[in-house]
């Protein structure tokens, strides 16, 4: 049999184990967050709404979320996993052609779930409260796919040097992908963002593959 549709789930029976019941009602909650997030984004987030969706009190939502910042968060993790799904796929040998495919994944998920994707960013915490291990984990595993497409193009360089190179280059297509779809710059066609995208990974490629063949600077010299 298939997975239960949201309605299904929402509209399931409570079972009578205590854990059962918190257990449900936490995806109940979880669920119909997804649903207002998934389509009117964090702005359209409301407690009272929430409650009313999973069909339970206000205060039961505090009941299986610690606040709305973990009920929040852990639609995010959905959204992670969801954007992980639509990136994932068998390594290439072509670390550059790799890299370009990513981009025009991640840009195509832009665009087909907006309101989650631009809440997955938005979304910040209070100053001083950290992210939980559970959040980072899941977030890192996303940045981490750009790792082994840039180890193919720069092969022997420090893991920790191209962790770091990763989310580098997942923040700037990311502000590509951002800006384009906002067009604030200019009027910006898929077509056109999609060009964008392609140049910019080309470029980067070029410079990291002269760089790594570049002679190095303490090359000894002749007397």
């Amino acid at each position: 049999m298939g997975s239960m549709t949201e309605g299904e789930r929402l509209s399931a029976p409570i079972p009578e184990n205590p854990k059962g019941r918190r257990d449900q009602m936490r995806e109940r909650v979880l669920d119909a967050a997804e649903a207002v997030i998934s389509t009117k984004g964090l702005a359209g987030l409301k407690a009272r709404d929430i409650a009313a969706r999973a069909g339970c009190a206000l205060g039961a939502i505090y009941t299986v979320f610690e606040d709305l910042d973990e009920l929040i968060l852990s639609v995010g993790q959905r959204t992670l996993a969801q954007l992980e799904a639509e990136l994932t796929t068998p390594e290439r040998e072509d670390g550059e052609a790799e890299l370009q495919r990513l981009a025009r994944a991640y840009l195509r998920y832009a665009r087909k779930e907006e309101p989650r994707w631009r809440a997955l960013f938005e979304f910040r915490l209070p100053p001083g409260k950290p992210l939980p291990a559970w959040f980072e984990q899941d977030r890192d595993r996303l940045f981490g796919l750009a790792e082994a497409p840039l180890g193919v193009l720069l092969r022997g360089e420090a893991p920790a040097e191209r962790k770091l190179r990763a989310r580098t280059l997942f923040s700037a297509v990311h502000g590509v992908v951002l800006l384009g779809l906002e067009e604030k710059l200019a009027p910006t066609s898929l077509p056109t963002l999609e060009a964008q995208l392609t140049e910019f990974i080309a470029t980067m490629a070029r410079g990291l593959l002269k760089n790594r063949d570049a002679p190095s600077s303490h090359t000894e010299r002749g007397l």
